[in-house]
């Protein structure tokens, strides 16, 4: 599908869709759990349809209802595989994630994918399930091979290419048969695993966290009961930011994002300081957050522990006065495109310059034209190129939109319903 967005003016009010991140983990936290749980407000993006039906194959009773999905799991906290084949869809988290959660039954499955998860990196989840007793096929990228059980031990890991394989480990070690100690150098992405820490927190399972000289180090006691209970879902940053940057470039008179007070840690709510350093006011509503249009200024930000903010604030310097520096570019490595080269090769179809320097990209405002932009399947491409055509001088088509289905399935429906300019290029 082909879609054409065009300069826009926008205002109202549009909330932000529950976050994916806090979605996947509550199902897999419940899929371990000892009694039914019920989530209100899940997600509904493809990572998530990816979740659950790993979950279900992992043996939990999913219940889908108009307003909450009922998630009962399996007896004592162990997967009891339906079948010998587990897909994790295109959702890179779900197959990090729940690969160690997998190798608690005493089975052999096949981990496996879709589109670009095929040639993502998957070898950091074999070598660390092998150094903890389970059986893997060696590979570089899906489908491998897991036979378990995990039986808990101790590990290092190298934490500064991705949190995911991280946040499985400390879902699924609690439940092994022996105590855990996970010895991390350099995590990235600290935010993800702080979400992580406070799900476990929210289950009941327990663990201790120390950090020395660059290290953290995770103790997880053995054979632990998760709680189920009834749990809600916070609205989702990563969504957000794409919508407060429509409202800083768009908004007249103003644009209200609602659904993002919540409990639970987001490191894309970094999206308010990062418009606070490009000029921005945000006012703070009764339900959300309210910005006005305005041009920003020129800003330099470190994006090593964000890096899904990248493409959105990318479409924001594109609009300022003078260059912006984005730092942590190494982050965008494995994502669902490479995404630097994907930004640098595609903003220049609409007369925008992105210079690559060791780990910064550095954005050079310009006016934009006319272009058809391709996302290479990455759904954040698909909102930083909307937000082009929006903002810009000029209609942006955008090849394959319909990839932004993977973690904000309604957002061109929302971009329309504030004043977006929308149309499908027959």
């Amino acid at each position: 599908m082909i879609l054409r967005v065009t300069p826009s003016t926008l205002s109202g009010e549009i909330s932000a869709p529950p976050s994916k991140s806090l979605s996947a983990r509550f199902i897999a936290a419940a899929l371990l759990a000892d009694s039914p749980s019920m989530i209100h407000g899940i997600s509904e993006s493809d990572d998530t349809t990816s979740a659950l039906e790993m979950a279900a194959v992992l043996g939990a009773e999913i219940e889908l209802g108009k307003e909450a999905i009922r998630i009962t799991p399996t007896a004592g906290g162990i997967p009891r595989p339906r079948a010998q084949e587990l897909n994790a869809g295109e959702s890179g988290l779900a197959a990090r994630m729940f690969a160690p959660i997998a190798a608690l039954a005493n089975s052999t499955i096949l981990l496996t994918g879709k589109g670009t998860l095929l040639s993502r990196p998957i070898d950091m989840v074999t070598d660390g399930l092998q150094k903890l007793g389970v059986t893997c096929t060696s590979a570089r990228t899906l489908p491998v091979e897991i036979e378990g059980p995990l039986a808990g031990g101790e590990i290092h890991l190298d934490g500064s290419v991705s949190s995911q394989f991280l946040t499985g480990l400390l879902l699924a070690l609690p439940y092994a048969e022996k105590d855990s100690k996970v010895t991390v150098k350099g995590i990235t992405s600290r935010p993800y695993i702080d979400m992580t820490l406070e799900v476990l927190r929210t289950f009941d399972l327990d663990y201790t966290h120390e950090t020395s000289e660059g290290l953290d180090v995770f103790h997880i006691p053995s054979s632990q009961t998760g709680r189920g209970g009834n749990f809600n879902i916070d609205g989702d940053w990563s969504a957000a930011a794409t919508l407060l940057v429509l409202g800083a470039l768009c908004a007249q008179p103003d644009l209200e994002v609602t659904g993002i007070r919540g409990d639970f840690t987001q490191a894309d709510s970094s999206i308010k300081g990062a418009l606070l350093f490009a000029g921005y006011h945000i006012l703070g509503t009764d339900e959300g957050l309210s910005i006005k249009k305005k041009r920003p200024r020129a800003f330099n930000l470190d994006l090593t522990n964000a890096p899904d903010l990248f493409p959105v604030l990318a479409a924001l310097a594109c609009f300022s006065n003078k260059p912006s520096r984005l730092s942590g570019a190494h982050r965008l490595v494995g994502k669902e495109s490479d995404r630097a080269s994907v930004l640098i090769s595609e903003f220049a179809k609409a007369g925008i310059t992105i210079e690559r320097d060791k780990d910064d990209l550095i954005v050079h405002p310009g006016k934009t034209k006319a272009c058809r932009i391709n996302p290479h399947g990455d759904h954040r491409i698909v909102m930083a190129a909307a937000i082009l055509g929006c903002a810009g001088g000029a209609e942006v088509e955008i090849l394959n939109a319909e990839c932004v289905a993977k973690s904000y399935p309604t957002f061109f429906d929302d971009l329309a319903s504030i004043g977006g300019i929308v149309e499908e290029v027959k």
